[in-house]
């Protein structure tokens, strides 16, 4: 499926409205709500068998999708802000929970998703920073991307770690 190019437009979603979806091990999607396939623009059906970053934005370091990966395959849960690209080229910010599904032996089986409203405060902050490590990682790759993700967070102490940026970035303003 080719992705779409990238417009300045935001879509503003629900309060209180969820955006659901679970991947299988490797990320492919195998559930999507009709509130995903709302926002996405996608069909449920476009989205079922497709990898789950269908909707990755090209403004997304891929530094945090690797911290992301890192930590669910050690079977622990991460909650991200994630700038999500549409169908159309717009876009649009959600708070995620991801979540590590297993089966009765306590193998990994998947990956559950929920998605909420983000405020701007929080997408004012991040956005200058995930398009900072982008810009890195153009330059230098994934290495230099988090090198320089590892310095921000020094220089903004408070215990802030890679592990809880995401959760924890309305303390660092």
């Amino acid at each position: 499926m080719k992705r779409p190019e990238p417009r300045n437009e935001e879509i503003e979603l629900k309060n209180n409205v969820y955006i659901e979806s679970d991947t299988d091990p490797k990320g492919i999607i195998t559930y999507a709500n009709d509130y995903f396939a709302e926002i996405s623009g996608y069909t449920p059906e476009e989205l079922v068998g497709q990898p789950h970053n269908i909707v990755r934005h090209p403004d997304m370091p891929k530094i945090l999708f690797k911290i992301l990966w890192d930590r669910l395959k050690e079977g622990k849960n991460f909650i991200a802000a994630v700038k999500n690209l549409a169908k159309d080229g717009r876009y649009y910010w959600v708070f995620t929970d991801f979540e590590t599904v297993r089966d009765a032996q306590g193998n990994i089986t998947g990956y559950k998703a929920i998605r909420k409203k983000i405020s701007h405060h929080v997408t004012d902050v991040l956005d200058p920073l995930y398009r900072k490590l982008t810009e890195i990682e153009k330059e230098g790759g994934m290495e230099a991307s988090e090198k320089y993700l590892h310095q921000f967070l020094t220089e903004h102490g408070e215990d802030i770690t890679v592990d809880n940026l995401l959760e924890n970035i309305h303390r660092l303003y």
